[in-house]
C-alpha cells in the first residue's frame, strides 16, 4: 500500500535514503592498504585513505541509485525493497538519475586529482558495478564474482591511494570474504522470498539453498585457510616486522561462524552492513580484530 501523501518523506530525505549511507561501512575496506602498509600513523597517507573512502561512498551510492531506477518495478513486488523511495514513488527516476550522475562525476574527479591511478581504479569500479546492474547480475556464478570484484577494487583503491604494494594475500582474502557475503545474501533472498523469488530476481532460479550451502562451505574453509596462511607466512612477518599477526585468527574464525549462525539460525544475510551494526557480538568481534591488528603492527613486541 502506498504511503499517504502527508506521510511521504521530503525529496531530500528520499534521496538520502536512496544513497543508503548505512551501506557505506563496506567502503572501510579501503583502509586495509594504509593499515597493512604501515602508513596508519602517517597523516598524509591517512588523509588520502579518508578521501578514498569518501570517493567510494559517493560511487557506491551512485550505483545504488542507478540500480534502484532499473529495478523499480521488481522492487515493488519485494517485501522489503518495496519501501525504497524510487520504488515507492517518493523520488522520481529523473531526479535520482541527475543526483547519481553528479555523485559519480564528482567522485571520479576527486579520485583523479588525488592520483590518476586511483581515478582509473574508481572508474573500473563504477563501470563494473553498472555492468552488473545492467546485465551481469543475470548470469549464474558470474553475478557473485562481480560483487566480489567490487570489494577487491575497493581494497586495491586503498593501496593505490597511499602508494603501497598490493599484496596478493590482500586480493585473495578479500575475494574469498566477499564471495562468502555475496553467497550468503543470495541464500537469504531465496529463503525470504520462497516461491516468488524468481519473480523478483531472475537469477535466483539458477540457485538453490543446497547449492548455495555447498558454495558457502567451500568459500568459508578457503577464507579461513587463506587468512591463516597469510598471517603466519614468513614473508608476511618479514614485510610487516612481526610474527604475531596469527594471534588475530580466532577473531576471524569467530566472526565467520557468528555470521553463519545469523544466516542459518536467524534468517539473516540480506544486508551484511546491517548485520554488522545491529549484531553486537559480530560488531565487537570486528572491532577487536581491527584493534588487535593495529596494536600488533604498530606496537610490536617482537
Amino acid at each position: 500500500m502506498r504511503q499517504a501523501a502527508s506521510t511521504r518523506p521530503s525529496a531530500l530525505k528520499a534521496l538520502l535514503l536512496t544513497l543508503r549511507p548505512e551501506q557505506w561501512i563496506k567502503n572501510l575496506l579501503v583502509f586495509a592498504g594504509v593499515m597493512f602498509g604501515g602508513r596508519l600513523l602517517d597523516v598524509s597517507s591517512l588523509w588520502a585513505a579518508i578521501t578514498t573512502f569518501a570517493v567510494f561512498c559517493a560511487l557506491s551510492s551512485a550505483v545504488y541509485i542507478f540500480n534502484d531506477i532499473a529495478d523499480r518495478e521488481a522492487d515493488r513486488q519485494h517485501p522489503l525493497k518495496s519501501s525504497r523511495p524510487i520504488a515507492a514513488g517518493d523520488l522520481s527516476p529523473a531526479a535520482a538519475a541527475f543526483a547519481g550522475a553528479g555523485l559519480a562525476g564528482a567522485a571520479l574527479a576527486v579520485a583523479t586529482i588525488l592520483t590518476p591511478r586511483l581515478g582509473l581504479v574508481a572508474a573500473a569500479y563504477l563501470v563494473l558495478l553498472l555492468l552488473y546492474s545492467a546485465a551481469l547480475k543475470h548470469f549464474v556464478i558470474v553475478d557473485v564474482l562481480v560483487i566480489a570484484g567490487g570489494f577487491v577494487l575497493r581494497a586495491v583503491a586503498g593501496a593505490v591511494a597511499v602508494a603501497v604494494p598490493i599484496s596478493h594475500w590482500l586480493l585473495v582474502c578479500t575475494t574469498l570474504l566477499a564471495l562468502f557475503l555475496a553467497l550468503s545474501k543470495r541464500r537469504h533472498e531465496l529463503t525470504l522470498l520462497g516461491e516468488v523469488a524468481v519473480g523478483h530476481r531472475r537469477i535466483l532460479e539458477e540457485y538453490s539453498p543446497y547449492l548455495l550451502d555447498q558454495m558457502i562451505a567451500v568459500v568459508t574453509a578457503s577464507t579461513l585457510v587463506a587468512y591463516t596462511l597469510y598471517t603466519t607466512d614468513a614473508e608476511t612477518a618479514a614485510r610487516l616486522g612481526t610474527t604475531r599477526l596469527g594471534l588475530t585468527v580466532p577473531f576471524v574464525l569467530y566472526g565467520i561462524f557468528r555470521y553463519l549462525y545469523l544466516v542459518h539460525q536467524k534468517r539473516g544475510g540480506g544486508s551484511p552492513s546491517t548485520m554488522l551494526v545491529t549484531d553486537r557480538p559480530l560488531l565487537a568481534c570486528v572491532a577487536l580484530w581491527a584493534a588487535s591488528v593495529a596494536v600488533i603492527l604498530y606496537f610490536p613486541l617482537d
